[in-house]
Formats: structure tokens, C-alpha cells, sequence
């Protein structure tokens, strides 16, 4: 028996109410959150939006609950962007897509500081659902970044994994911490001195907490040579994107093996059309006939991509998918 868990990777989008209201707020600016601007009406909004992003998994039946990022107006860059050590400069393009974020530029010894726990902390008067807790990982992070400080590649992404690791630790107790990975596929080291240093800086984000910790790239599959290095990662899990590289995916699964648990991206997360829970079930079953010599003892069932993208309407109706495709929990693949 393989148990199926719905979940998501968060980054989820504002409800219009919130995006009227903190516009009004910020003067139709984006505030410099660095500074601790934030006075307490946008404290008090961001905390009303995460009650109700919790809210809608609690009610779409998630197995597990994050707290749904509605402040990352960086999305990924935001755990640096509010750094005292960080400078956040022009408007760059969040990968290949109509989203854009500050540019955070490293200018100082980066010194975990709590903001993303805090959020997560926050999250638990909410809920007595299971937690998941999400955080960019450390190569992507130090992708999306600019380095001022330490001076090249391998010490930049330790810093930035000590970092993460860091903020990890100051979390509460959550049940599953989501590592999300996107530059891994999109723009991958370029020498195995790089590929090697990958799971290096995932074992320090890992092992700074006591949860199942999930990998997961998406928009596309790994590159052979770095999913053998990062199979050497100490991760419980990792994420294969089935919407946007299946075949891939299904490659890598095959050729270099699994983890005991996976995490598969069955829905979509920037079409507006919706999966009906069958689909979903589907596709997981798809993923398992295709590796018959894996045996998975949980698979994360999930949307391929962060959800920021879709309209509120439909990404509610994607979560409720989500939900009723792992009900009940335990089910035979």
C-alpha cells in the first residue's frame, strides 16, 4: 500500500480584496519590506490572507497545509529580498515567464533572521491540519540572486543553503518541508564541480530539520548527469513535473532510480482548465506502471508549479481536485 498525499508547493495567488487593499496601502508601489515598513494595516492584511489561504486547503480536504506565501511579492527571491544584508535593485524576469521580482543583490554576510518561520509560525493558529513548510532551494536561490559578498559560485551557495538552513531551523515543527528547485532544470550547473556541489548544499537545508524533506524541481526534468548527483542528496523525496516533462521524468525515474517517496506535479499549475480527481489518479498511476522497480512508500500528489499564476476562482476548484483525488488516504498503486 502506497499512500497518496495531496498537497501543494504554495506561492499562492491574492484574493482580489487583498491585491485592492494592499494596493491602497502601498501606494500602488511595491513597499521595501527590508526596512520594516510595513505598518500595521499591511501586517494585518497579510495576516488575514493567510488565515484565508489556510483556510481553503483546510476546506478542499489537503492532506497537508502550508501557509501560502501571500507576502512573497518576490515569490522565490523573497526569503533574501527582506534581508538587512540584501540590496533589492531593477525589475528582473521571474524565469521565462510574465512575472517579474527585485532583484536581491547580496551585499553582506547573510544572518538567518526568522521572517519565513514567522510566517509559518503564524500559520498553526489556523489549522490543526499537518503543516508543510516552503522554502526556494538553495540553488535556486542563489540563482535568482546577486553575489557582492563571497566572492564565487561555491561559497555563494553555501551561504545561501546556511541561510535557508538557518531559517528551517527557527520553523515550528511541520510534518513535510518543500524545497523548491526550479533553476535546477532551467539553468543547471554547467561543470561537474557544480553538479557535485548540489546535493552538498540540499543535506544542509535538510538536515536542519526534523521532517520529510521533498526536492522538487519542475518546468521540465533534470539533466541525467545532475539527477545522479542529486539522488546522492540526504532528501526523503523527490518532485518529477508530469505536466510539463513526463516522458523525461519517467526516464530519470527509470534509468537512476527513486527515493522512497516522490512528489509528482499531476496538476497544472498555470492552466486554467481543471483536472477532475480521476485525472489525477491517473496520472499517478501512470508515474508507477512506468517504474515498476520503484516501491514508493508515499507519493505527493501535487500542482506542477507554484500556484500564483491561476486565477483564485480556479485555483480553489484545483485544490478541491487535489483533495478529493487522496481521499481516502491510503490507496493501492
Amino acid at each position: 500500500m502506497t499512500e497518496l498525499v495531496s498537497t501543494t508547493p504554495g506561492l499562492y495567488p491574492l484574493p482580489d480584496w487583498a491585491k485592492d487593499e494592499l494596493r491602497a496601502l502601498k501606494g500602488n508601489q511595491k513597499e521595501d519590506l527590508v526596512d520594516g515598513s510595513e505598518n500595521a494595516e499591511t501586517v494585518q492584511t497579510y495576516e488575514t490572507v493567510r488565515e484565508d489561504l489556510v483556510e481553503r486547503q483546510t476546506r478542499a480536504g489537503l492532506d497537508r497545509v502550508v501557509e501560502g506565501q501571500g507576502r512573497w511579492d518576490d515569490m522565490l527571491a523573497h526569503p533574501l529580498a527582506v534581508q538587512d544584508s540584501v540590496e533589492t535593485r531593477g525589475i528582473v524576469r521571474y524565469y521565462d515567464n510574465n512575472n517579474f521580482y527585485r532583484e536581491p543583490v547580496v551585499t553582506g554576510e547573510l544572518t538567518p533572521d526568522g521572517d519565513v518561520a514567522a510566517e509559518v509560525a503564524a500559520a498553526t493558529g489556523h489549522t490543526e491540519s499537518p503543516l508543510q513548510a516552503v522554502l526556494p532551494g538553495p540553488y535556486s536561490l542563489a540563482d535568482l540572486a546577486t553575489d557582492e559578498q563571497y566572492g564565487d559560485e561555491a561559497a555563494f551557495l553555501n551561504a545561501v543553503a546556511e541561510f535557508l538552513a538557518g531559517e528551517a531551523a527557527r520553523s515550528p515543527e511541520v510534518e513535510t518541508l518543500f524545497l523548491l528547485e526550479p533553476s535546477l532544470v532551467t539553468d543547471p550547473p554547467e561543470t561537474d564541480d557544480g553538479h557535485e556541489r548540489v546535493p552538498a548544499a540540499l543535506d544542509t537545508v535538510a538536515a536542519a530539520v526534523d521532517a520529510e524533506v521533498v526536492v522538487y524541481p519542475y518546468w521540465g526534468a533534470l539533466v541525467e548527469k545532475l539527477y545522479a548527483h542529486v539522488m546522492d542528496a540526504d532528501i526523503d523525496a523527490l518532485g518529477f513535473d508530469l505536466v510539463s516533462a513526463p516522458d523525461a521524468n519517467v526516464s530519470n525515474a527509470q534509468e537512476y532510480g527513486t527515493p522512497a517517496d516522490v512528489a509528482l506535479g499531476v496538476v497544472d499549475g498555470q492552466n486554467t482548465r481543471v483536472e477532475s480527481a480521476e485525472t489525477v489518479r491517473e496520472r499517478v498511476d501512470w508515474f508507477d506502471d512506468r517504474t515498476p522497480q520503484n516501491q514508493y512508500d508515499r507519493v505527493y500528489a501535487t500542482l506542477n508549479t507554484e500556484a500564483f499564476y491561476l486565477p483564485v476562482n480556479r485555483f480553489q476548484e484545483k485544490l478541491t481536485t487535489l483533495g478529493a483525488a487522496t481521499r481516502p488516504r491510503e490507496v493501492e498503486v
